[in-house]
């Protein structure tokens, strides 16, 4: 994924690109809303020179007591009074096609981005600080950036009508006034510009420490951490924690702050003692009868008004400069190309037949990390059980992305009945798995949606739901709660719908619960050819964790089954148990054949075995 410099938009022609994109994007969010938006921009621009040039010839009339060739002053009054009308209530409807623009912007963008990182096949951009700094401040950049682009430019059209038009109003008074007005504005722009490349490249540095920030206040609200928090009194810890990068990001931007004032006061200043000598040079030429009472109005509003349209114009210059800058990150992220190679024309993924194969598979998160996976091989049958046994760190965990093809190997091949994975549908592939894993999510949805989510062909079926819960042994836990399917299982969001009072909040589950519907989440995807089980009784007791795996081994009849757990007692009926340390399969074999070995299995389970004798003596000395 590429992308101009931060702080530079990467030349002429990636500055029209990024323009071109940002005024699609308005387009299709909204063509009435935007042509009305333009059309009162040029009104707009138009208006402050017309009501000068009518003040000017109105107070001419008065001066010469009517007698001057030109309309008559009542027409000159009611043509001003129509445009001051215009002047007070275009902003408001200017406002309002602005507002709706805003509402359609924010959809369409919202559907490019989150709709191109579903699209991510893998995990890895996920895993990568980089990429999620980037991908944070396309967050940020998608629901203004474009808007913001669309906006300053039609704000460009309008001062520039404006200060066209005032500057040739004031041409007709002075033209060396004129010349003088507007040099010295230029100087103006170039600092804004300098301005604004800084705060794009301030704002891409401190983006760890705002993504920091935003971590200690997710951990100081995340309902999962306030036990451990309030236990072990982390609240000022991670309190303090979170101030220093606060300070350290307010240090970083007061100092852009001052560089700005620095930067701008003495540019201001000229051209108020540009605008003070003029009307002071002004003034005595009126006296001397050199200009007119109504030249001098027209000298007034035109000098205060086009350095204000200069002014106003170099800061929207630099605002859609500084918003492209912005915006660079949005087309960065929706113009990345896959994160994993898909053929164009993929091999069908049929139902598995022989089995699944890693041949020689080697693994590592990035070209500098450690070896996670080192010249694996093995074979899971179609039909059978195999069992992934291993300390913490071993590569278990990553060798069940690489079978769903989150990832894909660094050497090596995985296939599919004898195909490379990576010549299948990713989509497919996953279509003929279904899975338990040990972190699995808990969405703030009703108790039916969890489970549904699991094939979402049969999200609304609600008899294959509850047959789901009840493989798992799910219904009677779901059957207690207060709307049973229908319960919102959540703190976040409040209960809808018929029966929910005001304020009523859902409820939370225990993590054995939550795993129990995670079971039956996977439970939905019938028929599939390879179930994988990460940890699937994590969180539930001895009794329950028989019941589970008993209702796992009849749901999986006739289908692969790969199986991860560290209690050892419920992977002794796999088929086959691999061994994993550091990346390497150091022991394979049936229960009976690793407990013959006396290898790290046996060592193992005897060390739990161990432990649960010495509980059930001293439960039986209790008793």
């Amino acid at each position: 994924m590429s992308g101009a410099p931060p702080g530079r938009a990467g030349g002429g022609r990636e500055l029209a690109r990024r323009t071109a994109e940002a005024l699609a994007l308005t387009w299709r969010a909204g063509p009435p809303s935007c042509l009305l938006h333009a059309l009162l921009a040029i009104v707009q621009g138009l208006l402050p020179a017309s009501i000068a040039w009518l003040t000017k010839e109105l107070l001419d009339r008065l001066q010469h007591g009517g007698r001057t060739d030109g309309p008559e002053p009542l027409a000159l009054v009611s043509g001003l009074c129509l445009l001051t009308t215009l002047y007070a209530l275009l902003p408001q409807l200017s406002e309002y096609a602005r507002a709706r623009l805003q509402r359609g912007i924010a959809l369409v963008v919202q559907d490019r981005l989150y709709g191109t990182v579903n699209r991510f096949t893998g995990m890895a951009r996920f895993e990568t600080p980089s990429f999620l700094d980037r991908l944070r401040l396309a967050q940020e950049a998608a629901f203004s950036a474009p808007e913001q682009v669309t906006a300053s430019l039609f704000a460009v059209v309008q001062h520039f009508l404006t200060l066209a038009g005032l500057t040739a109003v004031l041409f007709t008074v002075s033209p060396v006034i004129t010349v003088v007005t507007v040099a010295a504005a230029l100087p103006v722009l170039l600092v804004e510009v300098s301005l604004s490349r800084e705060r794009a490249r301030m704002m891409f540095a401190l983006s760890p420490r705002n993504r920091r920030q935003l971590f200690y206040q997710r951990m100081l609200l995340d309902l999962a951490a306030v036990k451990e928090i309030r236990l072990f009194g982390l609240g000022g810890f991670l309190l303090a924690r979170m101030n220093h990068e606060t300070r350290l990001i307010n240090a970083a931007e007061e100092r852009m702050d001052r560089r700005s004032l620095l930067r701008q006061g003495p540019l201001t200043a000229l051209g108020a003692l540009i605008a003070g000598g003029g009307l002071a040079w002004m003034t005595m030429a009126a006296v001397r009868g050199e200009f007119t009472i109504g030249d001098v109005s027209a000298f007034i509003a035109s000098v205060a008004g086009v350095q204000g349209a200069l002014i106003a114009l170099v800061l929207q210059c630099t605002g859609a400069y500084h918003a492209l800058l912005l915006l660079g990150h949005f087309t960065d992220i929706t113009a990345a190309g896959p994160d994993l190679p898909v053929r164009e024309e993929p091999l069908p993924t049929g139902p598995l037949e022989r089995g699944i194969t890693f041949d020689d598979v080697w693994f590592r998160y990035g070209d500098s990390g450690p070896w996670v996976l080192r010249g694996v091989s093995l074979t899971l049958p179609h039909g059978k059980s195999l069992a992934l046994v291993g300390l913490n760190g071993a590569g278990k965990s990553t060798l069940v992305k690489l079978a769903c093809r989150l990832y894909d190997p660094v050497r090596g091949a995985i296939r599919w009945d004898g195909v490379d994975l990576r010549e299948l549908d990713p989509e497919r592939l996953r279509d003929r798995i279904s899975a338990v894993f040990q972190d699995s999510v808990e969405y703030d949805f009703s108790v039916a949606d969890n489970i549904g989510l699991g094939d979402l062909a049969h999200r609304d079926d609600l008899g294959r739901i509850v047959a789901a819960a009840e493989r798992a042994g799910a219904h009677d836990l779901v059957s207690a709660l207060p709307r049973g399917y229908g319960t919102l299982l959540s703190r976040i969001f409040a209960e809808e719908g018929e029966g929910a009072g005001e304020g009523d909040t859902g409820v939370t589950l225990s993590g054995g619960q939550w795993q129990r519907l995670a079971l039956a989440r996977a439970m939905m995807r019938e028929g599939r050819d390879l179930l994988i089980l990460d940890e699937p009784s994590a969180g539930l007791d001895a009794a329950a964790e028989e019941r589970v795996h008993e209702r796992l081994r009849a749901f999986a009849d006739g289908a692969t089954t790969l199986l991860i757990s560290h209690r050892l007692g419920t992977v002794r009926r796999a088929d086959e148990i691999v061994v994993l340390d550091g990346g390497r399969i150091t022991e394979a074999g049936t229960h009976a054949e690793l407990m013959r070995y006396g290898g790290t299995y046996a060592r193992l389970f005897a060390i739990q075995a161990a432990g649960y004798t010495d509980d059930a003596e001293e439960a039986g000395k209790r008793c």
